[in-house]
């Protein structure tokens, strides 16, 4: 397949799109690491950070030389996954209530753990995750056929009209996120049977296709993304129908018609990392199409651990014997719990 120059200089575009924090706007003053347990796990911009500082019971704001814009820590005293949870859940509860931040009208009561490469520290509402730069995992299934007549074809579905973030948008197939309490390859079964009504005769079929990584910012916040991707091919004959009230619609089109929706304004952006590694692995997308193929392939995986180094900065600082100035003692907001384990809000 050819596509013209246009289109593919397009792609670089698009691909920059959904990266553009991450290229340009990381180093802005105004983000600070989100530290539990010592370990960063997350990135708080300024708009969040104000409201965060009413709560000094749960979160320690402190200046740091080594992170040259400080720091934001759960508060330490919190000992154990349930006890951070518990705390973290009753700020969250409160700001929605305030109606503070876009993010938190689309609660789910749907959980996402919070990790140190592999422990879990503690678990947060779904819809908070964007306002602590929390890195999120999901799945994706590119459900494809081989159509005699128009080639490979992929299948998208139209997002219901009541789903709370992108209503109406076209999107892959299949996807979702990785939800406290389930597997990846789990989540791309139960997730292909809600969504497309996909049997087990046809979903032991899957095949895993590995990941791609982004960093997306928003209105609703930072969406350090890296989704778990799985191909999955379709006899002609099969119609996905939907499950679970989430999805309007289903389309079948040829992969150059799929590009092009992917540059509408009707497309979820987020979901376009994963078409694009599709056709790019598919052979659709090649090195001899596009003269910035390797910048686009590389925007597919962005290193996002390298936005979250605050603990090996600190041990690389105590090796070469610096003085850290971010102690307990040094500009910092940090109280302790209240007695009867609740919070203190200091609303203005």
């Amino acid at each position: 397949m050819s596509f013209n120059e246009v289109k593919l200089s397009r792609l670089l575009i698009l691909a920059t799109k959904f990266n553009n924090f991450y290229l340009t706007g990381f180093n802005k003053g105004d983000i600070r690491p989100f530290v539990v347990e010592g370990h960063q796990v997350g990135l708080i911009k300024s708009d969040v950070l104000k409201q965060l500082v009413k709560y000094p019971e749960v979160f320690c704001i402190r200046d740091c030389e080594q992170t040259k814009q400080g720091l934001v820590e759960l508060n330490p005293a919190f000992r154990d996954y349930n006890e951070r949870t518990e705390q973290l859940e009753k700020v969250l509860r409160d700001l929605r209530s305030n109606g503070l931040f876009p993010a938190l009208q689309g609660w789910r009561d749907e959980y996402f753990e919070v990790k140190s490469e592999h422990r879990a520290l503690l678990k947060m509402e779904r819809a908070a995750t964007p306002l602590f730069g929390v890195r999120k995992y999901g799945v994706d299934i590119n459900g494809y056929v081989r159509h005699p007549t128009q080639g490979l074809c992929i299948w998208l579905q139209q997002r219901s009209n009541t789903k709370e973030t992108w209503p109406g948008k076209w999107d892959n197939m299949v996807g979702g996120g990785l939800s406290v309490g389930f597997g990846i390859k789990e989540t791309a079964i139960k997730e292909a049977a809600e969504e497309a009504s996909i049997p087990k005769d046809l979903v032991k079929n899957l095949v895993s296709a590995g990941c791609v990584s982004f960093y997306f910012e928003s209105r609703q916040g930072l969406f350090p993304n890296t989704e778990y991707v799985f191909d999955l091919e379709l006899p002609l004959d099969f119609i996905p129908h939907n499950a679970d009230g989430e999805v309007q619609a289903f389309e079948l089109l040829p992969a150059k018609e799929c590009v092009e929706r992917l540059f509408t304004p009707d497309f979820k952006t987020t979901s376009a990392p994963v078409v694009i590694d599709f056709l790019i692995r598919h052979g659709h997308i090649t090195a001899d199409d596009v003269v910035d193929f390797t910048q686009i392939v590389e925007l597919l995986h962005v290193p996002l651990q390298s936005l979250y180094t605050y603990k090996s900065r600190m041990e690389h600082a105590q090796k070469q014997n610096k003085k850290i100035l971010c102690s307990e003692d040094k500009n910092c907001n940090c109280a302790k719990p209240l007695e009867n384990g609740g919070i203190k809000s200091r609303h203005n």
